[in-house]
């Protein structure tokens, strides 16, 4: 994930895909994208083909909303706004390759993440 100049941006967008595989080869073929590998149920992809970063995560195609991914300088401060104007966190403070995150509802039916290095 990038990150120079995008405090509180989207960042990165995260989609569910059943067969990270066919992901990989799908967007490769039709868009040219290249891709990351983090493991058999993770693949990231760069800015140069897509205009954004982003990743595919292996899951049910009934999860499959795309994760928006903003960027925060302080991911503590994000979470106490996010808190402060009634957003719940729906997935605490992880650390992940790169940095840590965590997932908030909006309340009005939808999740984003916030990460940071």
């Amino acid at each position: 994930m990038s990150h120079a100049g995008n405090d509180q941006k989207i960042n990165y967008i995260e989609f569910t895909s059943t067969d990270i595989e066919r992901s990989k080869q799908f967007y490769s073929t039709v868009f040219g994208w290249s891709f990351q590998d983090w493991g058999p149920d993770y693949v990231s992809f760069s800015a140069a083909g897509a205009g954004i970063d982003g990743g595919f995560i292996k899951g049910n195609e009934r999860s499959g909303r795309p994760l928006v991914v903003l960027y925060s300088l302080d991911l503590a401060a994000t979470q106490k706004a996010i808190e402060n104007a009634g957003g719940t966190i729906t997935v605490p403070v992880f650390d992940f390759p790169g940095g840590r995150r965590f997932h908030f509802s909006d309340g009005a039916g939808n999740v984003l993440g916030v990460w940071s290095k």
